[in-house]
């Protein structure tokens, strides 16, 4: 399968164990079964992409005609989450792909980090202290701590500058974190279990796609092929005695 993406959901987070000992924060993460609802070519369209829709139940009222019509010229079951995810040419330059087509989780089967991108969690109404991590005032009695202060002169500029860091909404935002190492895959179940934490709640959307930019394996970096310089430092430091 070229298709370079999948869409799912955020489960929830647990840790595992490697074989040193170590423990890893594992994110787990319900990747697919998601359907090709349409190709886009270069040719027709300017660009080469997949559509893919997250296939779950859905009541047929909730379809409406404009959409039953668009899922019918694929024969793909109605869905409500959908995205356009990159598709990779295959062996013979062109793309192996088609409308209708799975895409399951073992597309990243020979891939070592992925990008994951969702949206935040939402936080409403906010101050500064808790949207922007502000100081705060004095906490003495006859002050208020969560406020920010002054936020402009009164002579010049007689205005507040565009851009500045007020109260306002916080959260649900489209948050992309990237570099996740895979630290394992359950095809039956369609479960992808990635190392650090994911945006959103539980049951929330999100899109997964191969690492565009994957570090690179060298000390200091990639967690299992790194070396740490703390304890590098101690055994050279024994050596010495």
């Amino acid at each position: 399968m070229a298709v370079t993406g999948i869409l799912g959901k955020k489960i929830g987070m647990t840790q595992v164990f490697d074989e040193k000992g170590d423990v890893h924060p594992i994110t787990v993460l319900q990747a697919g079964p998601c359907v090709i609802t349409q190709l886009k070519t270069a040719a027709k369209d300017g660009y080469d992409a997949a559509q893919i829709g997250l296939v779950e139940f859905i009541k047929a009222k909730n379809v409406t005609k404009p959409q039953a019509g668009h899922f019918a010229k694929t024969e793909a079951p109605p869905v409500k989450f959908i995205k356009e995810v990159g598709v990779e040419a295959g062996a013979d330059g062109g793309s192996d792909v088609k409308a209708g087509d799975r895409v399951l989780v073992d597309i990243f089967a020979d891939a070592q980090f992925v990008d994951v991108i969702g949206t935040s969690k939402g936080r409403g109404f906010a101050g500064v202290v808790r949207r922007h991590k502000f100081g705060g005032g004095p906490k003495s009695h006859g002050h208020m701590f969560q406020v920010q202060g002054s936020i402009g002169a009164s002579s010049f500029p007689s205005r507040v500058f565009p851009g500045q860091r007020m109260p306002g909404h916080y959260g649900v935002d489209q948050v992309t974190v990237r570099n996740l190492r895979i630290r394992g895959i359950d095809a039956d179940e369609n479960l992808l279990m990635v190392e650090g934490a994911v945006p959103g709640p539980r049951d929330g959307y999100v899109m997964i796609s191969k690492a565009k930019a994957p570090p690179r394996e060298r000390r200091g970096f990639a967690g299992a092929g790194a070396v740490d310089p703390l304890k590098a430092s101690k055994r050279a430091a024994a050596k010495r005695k």
